[in-house]
């Protein structure tokens, strides 16, 4: 089996467009929440989230072509051309028959659909854009990054949710473990922050109506959350076999070990309330690593702020690590970048790797005093500095889809 090393790290994000000033922000405790100022939202019960600013798609592609993308598309671009760069590989010297493209969405082209539904209803059929179907349909964003790279390898767009991210990373493991193929970009993008999003997750009271306070409405373990709040982005790591990486001298940022998969088969959006999908998914990322519990050193949790949750995910937690589980710190990316949904798992797994790399866990944000059934180590409001080698990252999506993985220190 080959081992899978990272080799690129591109981002797109509430805190930044670059994984400087991404990775940064989040050692810094800094919210990248704001009021929304993309459209009229007086009337709307949140009027909160964590927006991707300063990307300008028609100066990056020209006009032309950033029409033909829908803003999903148009982030999970720009975040591979930036893996891309970061990762040092050249295209025109590997096999593109072994370059792959997993990168999925949950919503897609949401802006592109409702743009054209309403040309229908007001100006007839006539007027619907041809281009709607391929601008909307969610495998888009890897087709797109496929035919801009030439990428003809193994190509996926899983769509589980909330744990795109880390079901594309964990396949696109298995790819390249099992030697078919070399290369692959593996992640998610998202661009659901929207009227009707907004609307129909705030009329599932699912989001925090905290608008006065946008940088401490995202509240993970806090007794004080009411909601999650809404993120757009994209991230997206390169993966490449150690044999390919080696071979042509790539620096090296981490390396994948692990990778497990569950269901909660319990609810359409709520978490098993004992945590026993996720605990499940740990176990089996663990137990694919070759790992026991007791090897793990940091954990990136799902945490979305929301009170059903943050209590599951740490009672799964404890359930995989029994007592280790008040000895490992758990972080909770989303206090500050919000939930960035199909992005999310891909976003914090470049925010471990960072972690592994530099011995620093961002902090929870905004955790004043832990709710109830809250209490581990969750690293609140300051970054913690270690020594961590081995680091887990959890995902879990309506419909009860949980995917995990585990990352590695890379030593050589």
């Amino acid at each position: 089996m080959e081992r899978v090393v990272i080799t690129g790290l591109g981002i797109v994000s509430p805190l930044g467009n670059e994984l400087d000033t991404f990775w940064n922000g989040l050692k810094e405790g800094k919210s990248g929440i704001s009021t929304i100022d993309t459209f009229d939202v007086s009337g709307y019960k949140t009027r909160i989230a964590g927006l991707v600013k300063g990307l300008d798609p028609e100066g990056r592609w020209g006009r032309k072509e950033a029409r033909k993308m829908d803003r999903f598309s148009q982030l999970g671009l720009a975040a591979a051309e930036q893996a891309l760069e970061h990762s040092g590989l050249k295209l025109d010297q590997i096999d593109r028959e072994r370059l792959g493209v997993y990168v999925g969405s949950g919503i897609g082209g949401i802006e592109t659909l409702v743009n054209n539904v309403d040309l229908l209803r007001d100006r007839g059929p006539g007027r619907v854009s041809p281009s709607l179907v391929p601008m909307m349909i969610s495998n888009m964003a890897a087709a797109l990054i496929s035919i801009h790279f030439g990428a003809m390898g193994p190509t996926l767009s899983p769509v589980t949710a909330c744990s795109i991210g880390n079901t594309a990373i964990g396949e696109a493991w298995r790819v390249i473990r099992s030697g078919d193929a070399d290369v692959i970009f593996a992640g998610g993008t998202e661009a659901a922050a929207h009227p009707i999003a907004l609307a129909g997750f705030g009329n599932a009271t699912a989001l925090s109506v905290r608008n006065e306070e946008p940088t401490k409405a995202s509240r993970p373990f806090d007794a004080d959350r009411d909601g999650f709040v809404m993120g757009e982005g994209a991230g997206i790591l390169v993966l490449e076999s150690l044999t390919h990486a080696q071979k042509r001298g790539a620096q090296i940022y981490g390396e994948v070990i692990g990778y497990g998969a569950s269901s909660d088969a319990y609810h359409m959006v709520a978490s098993h309330p004992e945590g026993i999908g996720g605990y499940l998914a740990m176990k089996s990322a663990v137990k694919s690593a070759g790992l026991t519990p007791q090897d793990i050193d940091v954990i990136s949790a799902h945490a979305t702020s929301t009170e059903v949750g943050d209590i599951a995910e740490t009672k799964a937690i404890k359930k995989l690590l029994g007592e280790d589980a008040y000895r490992v710190p758990v972080t909770a990316n989303k206090s500050m970048i919000g939930h960035m949904f199909g992005a999310a798992g891909g976003a914090e797994a470049i925010a471990l790797v960072q972690t592994l790399r530099e011995g620093i866990v961002p902090p929870t944000i905004n955790l004043d005093q832990p709710g109830e059934g809250c209490d581990l180590d969750y690293v609140p409001n300051t970054a913690r500095t270690g020594t961590f080698e081995i680091g887990l990252s959890n995902s879990f999506g309506f419909g009860g889809h949980n995917a995990v993985i585990v990352l590695k220190k890379y030593e050589g």
